[in-house]
């Protein structure tokens, strides 16, 4: 994606040094967790309880947990849940919100208002608190955590595209299209989604950072996925007792993986939100 981005538009994210790092930083997650595990092979399904809570060494570099899982691998396996669930949440997220703000933003009168109140109602209700409730009704597996992310996380990209719809509806192109017989799906499809890209790919960058860090309250809550799978947040609530006995490679590893990661997510958003913000520059 970043290729079909224009080249001033590149060269503008590029001076920015923190989301340049902020792209490496996530490249590379990408291949420890994806591609890590083809190098360094381990089993995170069975339990082998003669390789319990080993400290890091040559044959386990950042030791075992309680149950005897190599936590190198552990990290892999979890990281690789987390970025999955993170990015297909932000992404389902931002196609619902994109969707709802900008037909709400280009109808206006009352079908804007009865949309709009509704994203407000919904923006009232703390998003963690509804997973709780999900997660203590039901167990989760990734799918079901990706889509629960996606229904408890659209509200805010559907405000910021209905804000920018309302700009964009009012413009010449818009308005020639209309007097000329136009549809309104036309007029979204072809205009108003289109030009409203730079909002879309800002909002959904954050709401990839939001998933993960959500996805590992609930996990860390114990209510995420289950054993065996794991993620971070999983990870951090199973090691966070053996932490106290001094076990540091159970929880230092997975929280410092969260940290950069979200972080990392964060400047991408920050430095694309700058490269599109031309009036701001100026």
């Amino acid at each position: 994606m970043v290729a079909q981005f224009p080249a001033p538009l590149r060269a503008r994210f590029a001076r920015n040094k923190l989301a340049v790092a902020g792209i490496v930083v996530v490249a590379l997650f990408f291949l420890f967790c994806f591609i890590g595990p083809l190098l360094y092979s381990t089993d995170q399904t069975h339990t082998d309880l003669t390789q319990v809570n080993l400290g890091p060494s040559g044959s386990h570099w950042l030791g075992t947990d309680a149950v005897g899982h190599d936590e190198l691998g552990r990290l892999m396996y979890g990281g690789k849940v987390s970025l999955l669930v993170g990015l297909a949440a932000g992404v389902l997220a931002t196609v619902i919100g994109t969707l709802w703000g900008s037909i709400a933003g280009y109808a206006g009168g009352w079908v804007d208002a009865v949309m709009m109140r509704v994203v407000d109602a919904g923006i009232a209700i703390p998003a963690l608190f509804i997973l709780l409730v999900v997660s203590a009704i039901t167990t989760p597996d990734t799918g079901g955590l990706i889509v629960i992310l996606g229904l408890v996380s659209w509200l805010v990209p559907s405000r910021l595209v209905r804000a920018e719809t309302l700009t964009l509806k009012s413009r010449d192109y818009v308005l020639t299209l209309r007097a000329i017989g136009g549809s309104h799906s036309r007029a979204i499809a072809r205009h108003i989604l289109p030009n409203s890209v730079s909002t879309i790919v800002v909002a959904a960058t954050f709401q990839v950072a939001d998933a993960i860090l959500l996805v590992a309250y609930v996990s860390y809550l114990g209510l995420g996925v289950q054993p065996p799978a794991t993620d971070w947040g999983g990870m951090l609530s199973a090691g966070l007792t053996a932490a106290y006995s001094g076990r540091w490679w159970l929880i230092v590893p997975p929280g410092l993986a969260i940290i950069l990661v979200v972080c990392a997510f964060n400047a991408i958003g920050d430095g694309l939100r700058d490269a599109f913000d031309v009036k701001g520059r100026g």
